[in-house]
C-alpha cells in the first residue's frame, strides 16, 4: 500500500481509540465534551463574500460531526478528498434536523425550526443561504454537485412529521421513515461522487432502511431513559410484548423476540443491498461504508441474545475506524 494511504489509516485508528459515537442517535448518547461552537443565525442572508470566505463553516460542519455523529465523520474521511467537503456539510445537516426532536419541550418549537430549514434550503437554491455554517457549507455543496431538492426536502419533511412521540405502527412506518431520511441523504452523497445509477439507488434504499432499524434498536435504552418507546407496535402486539415491559427492562424471551424480529429486518436489508454489489459502481462503494458499523452492531446484539439493553452495546469498538479503512481498501460495502 502507498504510504499516504497506510497514514490515512493508522490516523483513523488513532483518532477512533480517542473518541466514539452512535451514530445519528438522540443527542442524550452523544460524546460529551467540549462545547461546539453556537452557530450563526441572523435575520438576514449571508453576503456573496461572506459566503464565499465565511470563515469556519467547513470546521463546525467536522467538529459537529464529530460530536453527533462519529461514525459518519469517520465515513466521511474515507470519502476522495475532492468530495470530502460536502459530504460533512451534507452529514451535519442531517445532524441538525436529528437533534431538533431530542431538544425540544413543544412540538411548535421543532416545527419552527424545520421551518427555518425548509427557507434555508429555498434560499440555497435560490443563490442566497442564510448566516449559518451548515447552511452555507450545504449552499456550496449545492453549487458544486448540482444536488437535488428533492432529497433534502423529504428529510425536513420527514423529521417534521416525526416530531409527535408516537411508536411505529409497524415495520412498514419504520421503513418508510428510514427510506425518507436515511437512504435520501445516501442518494444525496451518491450525487456527490457523481454517481447516478440506479443499481446504486436500489443499494442505498436498503442500506438506508438497515441504517434506520439499526438506530431505533440502539437508541432504545436511551429513549426508555426517558419512559419513551418507539418499536413498532405491530411486532410487539405479535409477541405479546407490552411497552411498560420495555420501560420494566424485562428480559422474557418474548421481549428478545421483538428484538430478533426488528434486527432480523434490518439484516436482510444490508443483505438485499449487498445482492446489488457487483452491478454497483465502485465509485459508489465509499457512499456505504456505514454497513460496516451496522453489521458490527447486528453481530454484536445477535451474542448477547437480542438483549437491547446489554451493557456490551453500549461499549464503543476501538478498531471501527481500521475496519472502515480496510473494506474501503478493500472496495466492498
Amino acid at each position: 500500500m502507498a504510504a499516504p494511504a497506510l497514514a490515512l489509516g493508522w490516523g483513523l485508528l488513532r483518532l477512533s481509540s480517542g473518541c466514539c459515537f452512535l451514530g445519528h442517535v438522540p443527542r442524550g448518547l452523544s460524546a460529551r465534551g467540549r462545547g461546539l461552537p453556537a452557530p450563526v443565525v441572523l435575520g438576514r442572508s449571508a453576503t456573496a463574500s461572506s459566503r464565499t470566505e465565511a470563515p469556519g463553516s467547513d470546521l463546525y460542519c467536522m467538529e459537529l460531526l464529530r460530536k453527533r455523529d462519529y461514525e459518519g465523520y469517520l465515513c466521511c474521511l474515507l470519502l476522495p478528498e475532492e468530495a470530502r467537503s460536502s459530504a460533512f456539510a451534507l452529514r451535519a445537516f442531517n445532524v441538525e434536523l436529528a437533534q431538533v426532536k431530542d431538544s425540544i419541550s413543544q412540538k411548535t418549537i421543532g416545527q419552527m425550526r424545520m421551518q427555518f430549514w425548509k427557507k434555508a434550503v429555498e434560499d440555497i437554491y435560490s443563490g442566497n443561504p442564510p448566516h449559518q455554517p451548515v447552511a452555507i457549507e450545504l449552499w456550496k455543496a449545492v453549487k458544486r454537485h448540482d444536488l437535488t431538492k428533492r432529497w433534502l426536502m423529504k428529510i425536513i419533511d420527514e423529521r417534521e412529521k416525526n416530531l409527535d412521540d408516537k411508536a411505529y405502527r409497524n415495520i412498514q412506518e419504520l421503513e418508510t421513515y428510514a427510506e425518507n431520511t436515511q437512504s435520501s441523504l445516501l442518494y444525496l452523497m451518491l450525487e456527490v461522487l457523481g454517481i447516478r445509477d440506479l443499481h446504486a439507488d436500489h443499494a442505498a434504499s436498503h442500506i438506508g432502511k438497515a441504517q434506520g432499524i439499526v438506530t431505533c434498536l440502539r437508541a432504545t435504552p436511551y429513549h426508555i431513559s426517558r419512559r419513551k418507546v418507539f418499536l413498532p407496535m405491530d411486532i410487539c402486539m405479535l409477541h405479546g410484548v407490552s411497552q411498560e415491559d420495555f420501560l420494566r427492562k424485562n428480559q422474557d424471551k418474548n421481549v428478545r423476540d421483538v428484538i430478533y424480529d426488528v434486527a432480523s429486518q434490518g439484516h436482510l436489508h444490508l443483505k438485499h443491498a449487498r445482492s446489488f454489489q457487483k452491478s454497483v459502481p465502485v465509485k459508489a462503494f465509499p457512499a456505504f461504508l456505514q454497513t460496516v458499523a451496522l453489521e458490527d452492531y447486528l453481530e454484536k446484539i445477535q451474542r448477547v441474545d437480542f438483549d437491547v439493553f446489554h451493557p456490551r452495546l453500549q461499549q464503543k469498538n476501538t478498531l471501527l475506524a481500521l475496519h472502515l479503512y480496510i473494506r474501503s481498501w478493500k472496495k466492498r460495502y
